[in-house]
């Protein structure tokens, strides 16, 4: 039988949280237990987390370099691709993914959230980080909120 596995992007900050990083390292493995690949960004913090969990879980990590070679990426990936486009490398993580789990958050990773908003048609799911509220202070439908890295995954592959 012939089945695509799904690709979920983990979008979070280089510079984040011990349990930003826990919680991110939980997310990888969970990942990889239920059969997914793992897209990140490719560097260090959330996303040498994410890929730390998913290939001590026996997954698949790609990552989606900003930078025009592999230096600086973080060594747990299974596959290197560097793009060269800078943060413009948002769009391809998002775009490349069937859901997009972001833990944490800093100015990155709200890009990451909002093209994957504008893209629509895939679950994104925020475990942490930063609350986007509109100008009457509520939240813009869309992003479903986790508690935890199990809700997070379960709400990405449903």
């Amino acid at each position: 039988m012939n089945r695509v596995r799904p690709q979920i992007a983990v979008c979070g900050p280089a510079d984040c949280t011990p349990r930003e990083e826990r919680d991110a390292r939980e997310v990888g493995r969970l990942l990889a237990e239920r059969g997914a690949v793992v897209l990140c960004g490719g560097y260090g913090g959330v996303m040498a987390a994410v890929a730390a969990g998913a290939r001590a879980a026996g997954g698949t990590v790609v990552g989606i370099l900003s930078g025009d070679d592999r230096a600086g990426a973080c060594p747990d990936l299974t596959v290197a691709l560097p793009t060269g486009l800078g943060q413009a490398r948002n769009v391809l993580l998002v775009t490349a993914a069937d859901a997009v789990i972001a833990v944490g958050g800093s100015w990155g990773t709200l890009s990451e959230l909002a093209h994957a908003m504008r893209r629509g048609g895939v679950p994104v799911v925020q475990l942490g980080g930063w609350r986007v509220l509109d100008a009457d202070g509520r939240e813009p439908p869309g992003v479903r909120h986790a508690a935890d890295p199990a809700e997070a995954v379960r709400l990405a592959l449903e």
